[in-house]
């Protein structure tokens, strides 16, 4: 054979091995597998390296089929390829040491994805270098792993959600790419998003926030007990955006204890039917917008239509470019007679003018039984932005707060020696008593006109 024709035939040779080794796939047939297993049977898909395992090329664990990371794996580097769970992976790693995949070298991310997949369960794992983390109408819980240095090559957020409800908890995101967690604006997904702390994500700089969620399923999305921050002063991410921009489903949002702080923004809530319930969140110094027209908010509400909703209670929102804005259409009930919020909103604002609410719509908000930082009426009253400062603006109703002294007897000579006076309605009448006046009766410590 001359020399033409042998490196010809070593061409093909070569082209035939790395073929062979193109993917492997699992027969679907119940079988349970560890990477130990892979090793002998995915003809050099999966193979021994200098520092664990490594996979070469893509890899499905069909339907039916099992991985297990069992405690023999320490170390799993994975090439530019795909890794596809159609079946189920489980680590359930109670060990003292993490178990570790990462990207084979500084160029190379890899792609997970889980596609109708069942019973998956991830424990005590670290992900580094990765591309994205695909999760499609699968069963799929993430326990105590950390995601840290994910690109956005693969999708926008390291973990990326369509049509189903995935359990993230106890989990570690740190100087991601995108946003941390994401779903789609097509689909339907109620992640559980419980006690994870959000470390300077969104490291490209694009406009996202470190939580990004699309419209909920049937089941609710609870956002409960995380710490969502940054740690550099001029870092340009936002907290936690839920918008329902397509009209799909009917978004339900429990917020509750979460500390969302140091972020461009803290909590968007946008779009067509959204209810939420915001509850004992510290919302605070969300002020790294350089352009306050464009965000700063502590929370902001921005309805297409009044089923976005909103219940807030004692929440604490200080420090933010604004500290609640509500805006075109909206349901939001800060605080009742019957129910006061116990809200703590002070000191947000921006270019020298405190905006603690500003409600930049026609409808009316109840605000009532907050704590304002004062309890000084002119000062909270020049502290929120609505109808008594633009007639085509809601009124927002927030007398009585939390501070203000009551009245133990109340006649008509003692209400004529006030300076403000208040319908059922919050309006302020001067010391004009309006023409349906009954008398006045105390709630709660509280004097009322009927």
């Amino acid at each position: 054979m001359d020399m033409k024709k042998t490196l010809l035939f070593l061409i093909a040779v070569i082209t035939m091995a790395i073929n062979a080794n193109a993917q492997w796939i699992s027969p679907g047939n119940g079988t349970t597998y560890t990477f130990a297993d892979l090793v002998n049977i995915t003809n050099g898909v999966v193979t021994i390296g200098e520092n664990g395992y490594v996979v070469n090329a893509d890899l499905t664990i069909s339907t039916g089929d099992v991985l297990v990371i069992d405690s023999q794996v320490s170390r799993v580097d994975i090439a530019e390829v795909r890794v596809t769970i159609q079946g189920s992976m489980i680590c359930a790693n109670d060990g003292n040491n993490r178990v570790k995949f990462y990207g084979l070298n500084e160029t190379e991310h890899f792609r997970l994805l889980f596609e109708n997949a069942t019973d998956c369960y991830l424990q005590k794992m670290y992900f580094s270098d990765g591309a994205g983390i695909k999760v499609i109408e699968s069963d799929v819980t993430f326990d105590d792993v950390k995601f840290v240095y994910f690109t956005r090559d693969y999708c926008s957020a390291v973990i990326d959600i369509f049509n189903c409800d995935p359990v993230i908890r106890n989990c570690y995101f740190m100087l991601n790419h995108g946003s941390a967690i994401g779903s789609a604006a097509n689909g339907e997904a109620s992640p559980q998003i419980i006690n994870c702390e959000f470390d300077t994500n969104v490291t490209d700089h694009v406009n996202a926030p470190q939580i990004n969620l699309g419209p909920g399923g049937n089941d609710t999305i609870r956002i409960v007990g995380n710490n969502i921050y940054t740690i550099m002063a001029d870092w340009y991410v936002g907290g936690i955006s839920v918008a329902d921009l397509m009209g799909v489903g009917a978004t339900k949002v429990l917020l509750k204890d979460n500390n969302i702080k140091e972020n461009r923004y803290g909590y968007n809530q946008q779009g067509i039917r959204i209810s939420s319930v915001i509850i004992g969140n510290q919302i605070v110094n969300n002020n790294h917008e350089g352009h306050p027209m464009n965000g700063g908010s502590g929370i902001s509400i921005y309805g297409s239509t009044t089923n976005n909703k909103a219940v807030l209670r004692n929440n604490t929102i200080v420090g933010n470019l604004w500290g609640i804005t509500a805006i075109n259409l909206h349901d939001i009930d800060m605080g009742t007679e019957d129910d006061w919020g116990y809200n703590e909103i002070h000191d947000n604002g921006n270019n020298g003018v405190i905006y603690d609410l500003y409600n930049n719509s026609a409808c009316d908000l109840m605000a009532v039984g907050n704590r304002w930082g004062t309890t000084v009426y002119d000062e909270i009253e020049s502290h929120i932005y609505h109808q008594f400062d633009d007639t085509s603006l809601g009124l927002v109703t927030f007398y009585p707060y939390v501070g203000i002294e009551g009245v133990e007897e109340i006649s008509e000579d003692n209400i004529l020696k006030d300076n403000l006076f208040y319908t059922v309605e919050g309006r302020c009448l001067g010391t004009k008593l309006p023409e349906n006046y009954k008398g006045v009766y105390i709630q709660n410590g509280k004097k009322h006109l009927k």
